[in-house]
């Protein structure tokens, strides 16, 4: 299994609004995708910084996500309450 990690940080005041539309927007579309496993998203109120992690079958799947076009989809849908651009890491699941 393999794992796509994002990390940043939304403005003050903010972190609400953007744990709905991951929630309500984003969650529903990766469900969908091919070799999809699962999700999670981790909050920090007092630093307003996110870890999002998505659980992938397959390297080539969580890949697919993004050269699709699909990874962009959703980072645009939340892009307006980032303080700058989130970093994007990609991991191997090993326990």
């Amino acid at each position: 299994m393999h794992a796509r990690v994002i990390l940043g940080k939304v403005k003050l005041h903010k972190q609400d609004e953007a744990i709905n539309i991951y929630k309500e927007n984003v969650a529903p579309v990766a469900e969908k995708q091919k070799g999809f496993k699962g999700m999670n998203l981790l909050t920090d109120p007092d630093t307003n910084k996110f870890i999002s992690i998505t659980y992938w079958e397959t390297e080539n799947d969580m890949v697919a996500g993004e050269s699709s076009g699909y990874l962009q989809e959703q980072l645009n849908k939340i892009a307006v309450l980032f303080v700058g651009p989130p970093t994007i890491q990609h991991y191997t699941v090993s326990l």
